[in-house]
C-alpha cells in the first residue's frame, strides 16, 4: 500500500508553479493559525535529558483527567498500535478518512465500509477493532457518543477494540471519550499539534488502559518525546484560561471560513473548528485553479473534495474569497 500523501507540500508546491515559498497562502492544513505562545525555551531545557518526574503526568491528568503516555506525536502510536494488539486480525476503516490508520494496519485483513454509523453498523460484527477519526478528517464526520459507546461495548465484549483518534476534537468539546480509556478495550488519540497550533513540536497523548500504555511505552526509545516537547506540552496544557479564548477564536473563524466558502458559490459538506470541507467532483480543477493563484488546499479524489484551513486574519480571508470567485469562475468557464 503507497503512503499517504498528507497537506502542508508548501515546497513541492512551490517547486512545482515556480513561485517562492513566502507568496503562498497555505490552507491545506487543519492546523490552527494561531500557535500557543510559548516563550524562550530555558537554556537547561536544550541541555539536559528530560525526565519523566518533571510533573508533565500531573498536567496531563488534571487537564484530562485521566492518566496518558505521552508520544513523540501520534503518528508513533498509530505506527505501532498493530503490533501491541496481536489479537486484532480483521479491522474496520471506514471511509474517508485519515490515510495512515489504513496504512498502519495494512498487514491485516483491513474492511472498508462508508463513514455512516449504518454502514458500521452492518460491518462490526465481522471485525476485532474499528478505527474512528472523530471529527473526520478530512470530512469532518461526528458520531453521537451513545453510538461510540455502544460500538466499543460490542467490541470489548468480545476482546476487540476501538481506536478513536480525536486530533481534531477541541479539549473540553463534547464527543470525547478519554474519560472512559480505562476500559478494556478503547484507545483514544490526542495531539497538540492542531487545536494548540504545535504541528512541529511532535507530541501526542495515548490514553488507554494502565497495560496497554506500558506496553507501548517499552516499544519506545529511551527519551522518545524530547525535553524541548515535554516543557512545552506543560506550559499549554496546564492554560486553560488560553485554551477558552482559543476555543472561541477557532469557532468564529470557522464560521466566518464557511461563510466565505458559501458566499463563492461551494456547498460546505463538513465543518469542525480547524477546517471546512466541500465535496464537489469539480475538486481537481479548483485546486488547481487556486494553486495558479499561489493559494494552496488539500484536494482528494476519493470522494471528490476540498478541505480548507482557517484564514489568519481579514487579509488572508480577502485572498480566499478573491482567488475562490477567479477559480469558480475559472473551472466553469472550462467545463463549458
Amino acid at each position: 500500500m503507497k503512503r499517504p500523501e498528507h497537506g502542508g507540500r508548501l515546497r513541492e508546491a512551490a517547486r512545482r508553479l515556480g513561485l517562492p515559498v513566502d507568496a503562498w497562502l497555505d490552507l491545506s492544513t487543519g492546523i490552527s493559525p494561531w500557535p500557543y505562545p510559548l516563550p524562550p525555551v530555558p537554556e537547561e531545557v536544550w541541555r539536559r535529558l528530560p525526565e519523566e518526574d518533571d510533573g508533565l503526568d500531573d498536567v496531563i491528568r488534571a487537564a484530562f483527567g485521566r492518566p496518558a503516555l505521552a508520544v513523540p506525536g501520534t503518528q508513533a502510536a498509530i505506527s505501532r498500535l498493530p503490533a501491541l494488539l496481536p489479537e486484532v486480525h480483521r479491522v474496520l476503516v471506514p471511509h474517508p478518512s485519515y490515510g495512515e490508520h489504513a496504512h498502519a494496519w495494512r498487514a491485516h485483513r483491513l474492511v472498508r465500509c462508508a463513514l455512516c454509523a449504518e454502514a458500521i453498523e452492518a460491518r462490526l460484527d465481522e471485525v476485532d477493532a474499528l478505527v474512528l477519526v472523530h471529527p473526520n478528517n478530512p470530512t469532518g464526520t461526528r458520531f453521537p457518543v451513545q453510538a461510540l459507546r455502544a460500538w466499543h461495548q460490542r467490541l470489548a465484549a468480545r476482546g476487540g477494540w476501538l481506536i478513536v483518534d480525536e486530533a481534531f476534537l477541541d479539549p473540553g468539546e463534547a464527543g470525547s471519550l478519554v474519560a472512559e480509556t480505562g476500559e478494556p478495550g478503547l484507545v483514544v488519540l490526542r495531539s497538540l499539534g492542531k487545536f494548540w497550533g504545535l504541528a512541529g513540536l511532535r507530541f501526542g497523548l495515548v490514553f488507554a488502559a494502565a497495560p496497554l500504555r506500558e506496553q507501548l511505552a517499552a516499544w519506545l526509545d529511551p527519551w522518545a518525546v524530547s525535553h524541548p516537547a515535554r516543557w512545552a506540552a506543560r506550559l499549554a496544557l496546564a492554560d486553560s484560561a488560553w485554551q477558552e479564548r482559543q476555543r472561541a477564536r477557532l469557532a468564529a473563524a470557522s464560521r466566518a471560513l464557511a461563510a466565505t466558502l458559501e458566499e463563492a458559490g461551494l456547498r460546505v459538506s463538513g465543518l469542525t473548528s480547524l477546517f471546512a470541507w466541500v465535496e464537489t467532483p469539480r475538486a481537481a480543477a479548483l485546486a488547481a485553479a487556486l494553486e495558479r493563484r499561489a493559494l494552496l488546499v488539500r484536494c482528494f479524489d476519493d470522494p471528490p473534495g476540498l478541505r480548507f484551513g482557517l484564514p489568519a486574519d481579514a487579509a488572508q480571508t480577502a485572498r480566499l474569497r478573491a482567488a475562490l470567485l477567479e477559480a469558480m469562475a475559472e473551472t466553469t468557464e472550462t467545463r463549458r
